[in-house]
């Protein structure tokens, strides 16, 4: 099952979001537990379990965040937990939910933790948010035994080392607290599902002397199931050079139509974008856009340094617009090769929270924010209104010159996240919450937006900088950062929140 993310856009880039392919949707293997003692011990308690699970799955299939997978019936046997475990081990499940609908031995439960292989949330959501004492019977309390065995399947999955990633306890009906959590883990299903079946294009080389930046493909392969493909300049000049007349045409129409040409502020690098600055800059887009559809890719990383204005020179300072283009429509573009933000941009995307490339600008001590933005490619759906271009006769710290993008992002909550690496080369996420704060930008065709952090901006950015990130990170809008803490733990990657809940 396939969705589109929402964004709230403004007109002009409508036409891109209708572009965007649907997201593919997580997989998550629902099962039902109990105990086939009690059935003939209690007549009809097995039939208002059965009700209750019923509940549960139709639930989470209405709310559409991920493909729902249900085994028939309750697993209430050792026997049928083998059977429940071989099935799910041929879904390829990315999430599995252990819905404890009444105490259940752990041996009906942890052979289908073994077979699945995939991270377990357990769940245990009572029928009744408390027993009527005047009335009760045991039948009523086998009823709301969901609490019961939590302990002993936790345990039972501390020795087999499988550990849940989490356990929501709650009410069935009117409990949204749980059944936010349970949202929430549907759409990590959704997000690690992509994230595993990514294709990351590395194309260059890191910018010299970013030490920060250099990473091992191999680990993002083997510690987040994706494939990191090696790709050429080579391979993009020549898709470049097979750009129809009609299709740079078009691309051209899509840039006036979609930016504002401002008139020039302060800044003399920074002047007024013409119809002739774009023309090379849309041949560039369409040959990205045909690299990208060739070697199927997700995202992609580069950086070329070039020399003497030769082709790959040309090409490398022209790939602003397209790569701006390609984040908006899911496929992230990060620059000077920074495979680890490519990867962090990916994620908030797949979250629905845009994900552009940034890194900390001057800070503002006398209002208490700091500008985040970045040159290069951006994600134009989270812009505040319409996004500019400006000629930039030079790119600072790059050969090269030519459009480039200029927004800050919408007004309201925005997340910060950082994938950096430890001394031992393990991932590590950092993250941070603030907001967009309305107001001035520098007018020089780099993106930037104020960004307020508690518990104060030099408070912040002194705790940012202890935990190691790298200088660049995925900046999104909304408050994302408790999501993208529980695709961590799927992942077993360390993750630190920065600012203050």
């Amino acid at each position: 099952m396939g969705r589109r993310r929402e964004y709230l856009t403004t007109d002009s880039v409508k036409a891109l979001l209708a572009a965007r392919k649907p997201i593919r949707s997580g997989r998550v293997g629902v099962f039902s537990v109990g105990h086939y003692y009690y059935w003939p011990q209690f007549p009809g308690v097995r039939e208002k379990l059965l009700e209750h699970t019923a509940y549960f799955i139709k639930q989470l299939e209405q709310q559409g965040k991920a493909t729902i997978i249900a085994a028939e019936g309750l697993c209430d046997s050792s026997q049928r937990a083998f059977e429940v475990g071989n099935q799910f081990a041929r879904e390829q499940l990315d999430l599995l939910f252990c819905f404890v609908a009444t105490y259940t031995p752990s041996a009906h439960v942890l052979p289908v933790i073994q077979r699945a292989g995939v991270p377990v949330v357990l769940i245990a959501l009572q029928a009744s948010a408390a027993m009527d004492y005047t009335r009760a019977t045991i039948a009523m309390q086998l009823e709301n035994d969901n609490i019961t065995s939590l302990p002993e399947i936790a345990g039972a999955m501390a020795r087999a080392n499988q550990k849940p990633v989490d356990v929501v306890v709650g009410t069935l009906r009117d409990d949204d607290r749980a059944w936010e959590r349970i949202r929430a883990w549907c759409e990590v299903a959704t997000v690690w599902h992509e994230l595993k079946n990514a294709r990351i294009g590395l194309m260059g080389h890191v910018y010299e002397g970013m030490l920060d930046m250099n990473s091992d493909p191999t680990m993002a392969d083997a510690h987040l199931g994706m494939h990191v493909e090696h790709i050429e300049m080579d391979d993009l000049k020549a898709r470049v050079d097979q750009v129809t007349e009609r299709e740079a045409a078009d691309k051209l129409a899509l840039i006036e139509s979609v930016f504002d040409f401002p008139d020039p502020g302060a800044d003399p690098v920074a002047t007024k974008a013409t119809r002739e600055d774009l023309i090379w800059p849309a041949q560039v887009a369409c040959g990205m856009d045909r690299l990208v559809a060739d070697f199927g890719l997700t995202g992609l990383a580069y950086y070329y340094r070039g020399l003497g204005g030769n082709d790959y020179e040309r090409i490398h300072a022209a790939m602003i617009i397209g790569n701006s283009f390609l984040t908006s429509l899911g496929v992230p573009v990060a620059g000077e090769l920074d495979l680890k933000n490519c990867i962090a941009m990916l994620i908030v995307d797949r979250f629905g929270a845009g994900g552009s490339f940034a890194e900390f600008h001057p800070v503002d001590f006398a209002e208490d924010f700091v500008l985040v933005g970045h040159d290069g490619p951006h994600h134009l759906l989270i812009a505040d209104g319409k996004p500019a271009l400006r000629k930039l006769s030079v790119y600072h710290g790059k050969r090269g010159s030519g459009p480039s993008v200029e927004y800050k992002l919408k007004v309201g909550p925005i997340t910060m996240l950082g994938l950096t690496q430890t001394h031992e080369g393990k991932f590590k996420m950092v993250l941070a919450e603030g907001q967009s704060l309305p107001g001035l930008i520098p007018a020089t065709g780099n993106t930037n937006t104020r960004g307020k952090f508690e518990p104060d901006v030099r408070t912040f950015l002194e705790r940012w900088t202890m935990e190691g990130p790298t200088h660049h990170f995925a900046l999104g809008v909304g408050h994302i950062a408790d999501k993208i803490a529980l695709l961590a733990r799927c992942l077993g990657i360390e993750c630190v929140l920065t600012t203050p809940k």
